[in-house]
């Protein structure tokens, strides 16, 4: 008896990506911590079409006013409207957390496949990061603010440079357990040139940890990038900044501490939906955790 072939007994193929996405929906943390990335996302997009005003507009006549019709937030000690900042200080945070994110990935995939590959330069790459690991990043940070000015490229430099190391280790682990495999000895044994291979056959395997590690990295981003900020050796004072707000509104905390309050209550929000997601996908990306759950 001959079997047929889904396409023509009428089933339509199963798509691996579509029925990956549907497990990851059915889990409460993606969908809690999808939702509150993506409202913070969709606020940091949108803020000129939010009622906003001017972010750094100073206007000493009406510092540290209460929450009215025409600053919803009220306004902090120089007078700009806190609402606006806290708004506009959505876009800092997620730059930063997401620029990060990106190339350390990007960095640490490349030296991850190089240096799990190649026996001779794994000894070399491992050492290099070890060094890096060692390296404090809030005095690396501080560092190169006082060596160069504060802005968002040394923020986000200080903040890359200690990450590399983590991506290049998950990488380089499961570098060293695919290259192992059947499939793998098999393209090797063909003669298939290396860089196909860590393309077509080794690559593939790192994404899913990737993606889970990445969320990690830019949540952990953000958080330091606001402390960073309250110390003084983050983003510039006039950039709106949640850390620069909670740095300047610590003093007057006891008179006003909704200066305080607001811009934490967003970095926590933050934090959080970024750290729910990335629980989430590790949950439906993980085989071993997927079968007992």
């Amino acid at each position: 008896m001959t079997m047929l072939s889904p396409q023509l007994a009428g089933e339509a193929p199963r798509n691996p990506l579509l029925g990956l996405l549907g497990q990851a929906l059915r889990n409460p943390s993606v969908l809690v911590g999808g939702f509150i990335v993506a409202a913070i996302v969709g606020m940091a997009i949108a803020a000129p079409l939010l009622g906003t005003v001017d972010p750094v507009r100073i206007d000493p006549a009406v510092r540290l006013r209460p929450p009215s019709d025409l600053a919803w937030f009220g306004t902090d000690l120089f007078g700009r409207d806190v609402y606006s900042r806290v708004v506009y200080g959505a876009r800092s945070s997620l730059l930063v957390g997401l620029s990060v994110a990106a190339f350390a990935t990007a960095f640490g995939v490349l030296i991850g496949l190089v240096g799990g590959y190649f026996r001779a330069v794994d000894i070399v790459v491992m050492r290099v990061m070890d060094g890096l690991m060692a390296i404090p990043t809030f005095l690396l940070a501080i560092a190169l603010v006082s060596l160069t000015r504060a802005s968002i490229g040394t923020v986000v430099l200080a903040l890359t440079i200690p990450e590399i190391p983590r991506v290049v280790r998950l990488v380089r682990s499961v570098v060293l357990t695919v290259r192992e495999e059947p499939y793998v000895e098999a393209a090797i044994s063909v003669g298939t040139p290396t860089p196909l291979i860590l393309l077509r056959h080794i690559l593939p395997s790192t994404i899913a940890p990737l993606l889970v590690l990445g969320t990690y990295v830019c949540a952990q981003a953000i958080l330091v990038e606001a402390a960073l900020s309250f110390l003084g050796s983050g983003l510039p004072p006039e950039i709106p900044s949640w850390g620069n707000m909670i740095s300047e509104g610590r003093t007057f905390f006891q008179v006003t501490p909704r200066l305080v309050f607001l811009p934490s209550l967003f970095l926590a929000l933050t934090v959080l939906g970024i750290n729910l997601l990335g629980d989430g996908l590790r949950d439906t990306l993980d085989p071993r955790i997927a079968k007992r759950m």
